[in-house]
Parts: structure tokens; C-alpha cells; sequence
């Protein structure tokens, strides 16, 4: 994996502490809420009377990911990304990571900078302090855990349980799409495992690739509301597919749903890769996983605030408690919606 850097440094050469030095020697605070980041027992923090968000991801080779095709640096910028987008969805502003990190010897120290870099860039990227972590060995590959920590205003939460019947129902992007890119990344492994010396056939799928090896949290989203004045009733990012996501929305509160098919928005791409795999589009959008745009409801009386919006794609509404929870086809057929997508305990799921 690892055969072809110049230069390969045993972690064994360095240890814990001289590890962690030669990792967090490009870390830069940022955030007037970092009082002290790195090099104490414990970070200090202050956020100045706004309500602290804190959240944490955990990332396991083999089961969230597969160093086959995943870049070393790809990998630490998603991990940063997934966890930063639990923070968008509750409306708040990331503001610090710590890092917790096993790692074999299969691994280089090199090999880490590389992981580490990724997430410096990150968070660079959406003005994130590293503040602290830990590292320790593993003997099953490499663990990636990441807490976040946001910040927001007590008025501007939005949490799951609070969409109201009648709420319009909003994504902020298209879906399917990272669904889409593993797809195209599992079908080329098994290739290469037959024949290595056929090169892989990815060069027309860079959207959908990217979506599922270098997704971007929508951060950006919490200053558009706050530009729109408009704070959504209820939300939750997409990571586990739409289904799943809506259903949580509608149980925790206590809810129905219908959600139109043909307002579901997928990019030609995505639609071009189902197909080449003979799945519908919309399966993929439903079920997939892994795109983090932002799902979330709003109220009829801010539909002119969205309509109109390239960014906001209204796919749906709320029904009273007690009403089921479904899928109106283009045919106008009303299919009930179950949640197939990722699910992180069940044995028969896969990465």
C-alpha cells in the first residue's frame, strides 16, 4: 500500500510522544473560543455564553472504509467532514476536533501525515482547531475517532423532534450519488483482484467518486439560513440514505411523511452509474448513504424564502401523527418508505 514513498519511518522509531509532536507540528488555532489546543491534559475552551455542541464519529478500516482505494489524505479530510456535518445539522458553527487514533505497524509514520494532512486541510478549510486527541497502537488496521465540537445561539438549534404537520420537507443538494461512486470503486477492486494489470476504468465518474472519497459537510448552509433569516424546523444530514434520515425526522417527531419521487434530486451522473449497474436512481437516493447534505423541514409560511433557491430542493411534507410514511410515485402510487440504508450494528452490512 505503502511501497512506494522514498522514505518509510517505523512508528516504533519515534514513539507515542514524538509521534503526536511530528503530527500536530502544522496545527494552528484559530478560534478565539481555543484558549489552550494541544500540549496539556486537556484542552480549554471558552464559547462565551452560546450553547457548546459536541458530537463523535468513529471510523474503522474494513467497515467504514477500504485502503484499497481510499488516499491516505482523502481519508482524514472525510473523517473530518462527517463528523463536522452532525454540528451543520443541528445548525451550529464547528469550532474544534480532537483526534483519537489506532494504528498498526502496517502503517508508516509518513503514512499518518498523510492522514493528518487531510484533516488540517479540513479544517483549515472551515476555520476548525485540532485541540487534542490520543494514539495508541491497534492490531486489526486503523481506527480513526473523531469528536467535534460546534457552537450556536440557544434561538438558532434545530434538533430532530421538532417539524410540525404541513412543514415542507427540504434537501440541500442532490442524492445518490456517493452510493453511486462505491458502487464504480467495488466493481474496479474486484477487478484488479482478478487481473492487476487492468487499469481502472474511473476517468468518466469524477462527481460521484469524489462524492463518496471527499464529501463536503454543508456548513455552508448555516450562513445561508442565517443570511435567509430562516431556521429550519426540524434537521439531520444524509449520512445513512433519505429513507432512513426522513424516518428519523418523522419519528422522533412522532410524524408521518410523503416524499414526491420526481422532486428527489439526482445528478445525470448518478442516474448514468445506476443504470450501468441496473439499480433505479432513485433506489440509490433512498438507500445510499454517505452524501451529508443537509435534510431538513421548514414551515409553509417561509416557502417564498426558499422557492427558487438552486441551493434548496422542497421533495416532500409532513403529515400528521398516525399517517404513514411514504414514497408518492411518478405514477402517483403511494409506496411505504423503509429505511434500508447504512446501519453500523447490523452483522450483514458491509462497507
Amino acid at each position: 500500500m505503502f511501497e512506494n514513498r522514498e522514505k518509510r519511518t517505523e512508528l516504533s522509531e519515534l514513539g507515542e510522544f514524538k509521534l503526536i509532536d511530528r503530527l500536530t507540528k502544522n496545527v494552528a488555532n484559530r478560534q478565539k473560543s481555543t484558549i489552550l489546543g494541544i500540549g496539556d491534559d486537556a484542552a480549554i475552551l471558552n464559547f462565551d455564553g452560546k450553547q457548546v455542541l459536541l458530537s463523535t464519529d468513529l471510523l474503522i478500516e474494513g467497515i467504514h472504509f477500504d485502503m484499497s482505494y481510499m488516499p491516505l489524505k482523502h481519508l482524514g479530510y472525510k473523517a473530518v467532514m462527517v463528523n463536522i456535518s452532525d454540528i451543520a445539522a443541528m445548525n451550529g458553527t464547528p469550532t474544534q476536533i480532537a483526534v483519537g487514533l489506532a494504528v498498526s505497524n502496517r502503517y508508516s509514520v509518513e503514512a499518518l501525515e498523510e492522514i493528518y494532512a487531510g484533516m488540517l486541510l479540513a479544517c483549515l478549510k472551515h476555520n476548525i482547531d485540532l485541540v487534542g486527541g490520543d494514539t495508541t497502537s491497534s492490531t486489526s488496521g486503523l481506527m480513526l475517532s473523531i469528536t467535534v465540537l460546534g457552537e450556536a445561539a440557544p434561538k438558532d438549534i434545530v434538533r430532530r423532534s421538532t417539524a410540525k404537520s404541513g412543514d415542507l420537507i427540504v434537501v440541500s443538494g442532490d442524492l445518490g450519488a456517493a452510493y453511486t461512486g462505491l458502487l464504480l470503486l467495488e466493481r474496479e477492486k474486484e477487478v484488479f483482484a482478478k487481473d492487476p494489470s487492468i487499469q481502472p476504468e474511473l476517468d468518466s465518474y469524477p462527481y460521484v467518486l469524489e462524492r463518496i472519497l471527499r464529501p463536503e459537510a454543508r456548513v455552508d448552509m448555516v450562513m445561508r439560513f442565517a443570511d435567509m433569516d430562516l431556521i429550519p424546523t426540524s434537521m439531520i444530514d444524509i449520512s445513512d440514505g433519505l429513507a432512513s434520515e426522513i424516518m428519523h425526522l418523522c419519528e422522533e417527531s412522532a410524524l408521518g411523511c410523503q416524499l414526491y419521487e420526481d422532486k428527489i434530486p439526482i445528478d445525470p451522473q448518478t442516474v448514468t452509474v445506476a443504470e450501468l449497474f441496473n439499480i433505479h436512481p432513485v433506489t440509490c437516493a433512498l438507500n445510499g448513504g454517505e452524501d451529508y447534505e443537509l435534510l431538513f423541514t421548514v414551515s409553509q409560511n417561509d416557502f417564498e424564502k426558499i422557492n427558487g433557491q438552486g441551493e434548496f430542493y422542497i421533495i416532500g411534507h409532513m403529515t400528521e401523527t398516525g399517517s404513514p410514511k411514504s414514497l408518492i410515485t411518478t405514477s402517483g402510487e403511494a409506496i411505504p418508505l423503509t429505511a434500508q440504508g447504512w446501519d453500523g450494528i447490523k452483522k450483514d452490512d458491509k462497507a
